[in-house]
């Protein structure tokens, strides 16, 4: 259940910094940019696995970054496949 909350709340962080990053405006919800921004950090996590970057030492910026840009290529991909702009 904690893994579930944490998911939830890393998605709607890391979702939230890539919709920022992001040029233009987004017309999309908040449950869409949790759930993308918790795919992102799915994906991110484990790309950050294959390099052997997962663990480090203080705040994982390659992990969050690897995450964050997940996120914005999925909010891309959903936004290009729905049509929004």
């Amino acid at each position: 259940m904690l893994s579930i909350i944490g998911m939830i709340i890393a998605g709607a962080i890391i979702g939230a910094l890539a919709r920022l990053i992001m040029r233009g405006q987004q017309d999309i919800s908040v449950l869409w940019t949790i759930a993308l921004g918790a795919v992102g950090a799915l994906i991110g996590s484990t790309v950050a696995g294959f390099l052997g970057v997962a663990e480090t030492p203080g705040v994982d910026w390659i992990r969050w970054t690897l995450s964050i840009i997940a996120a914005i290529v999925a909010i891309s991909i959903y936004l290009g496949v729905t049509g929004r702009k």
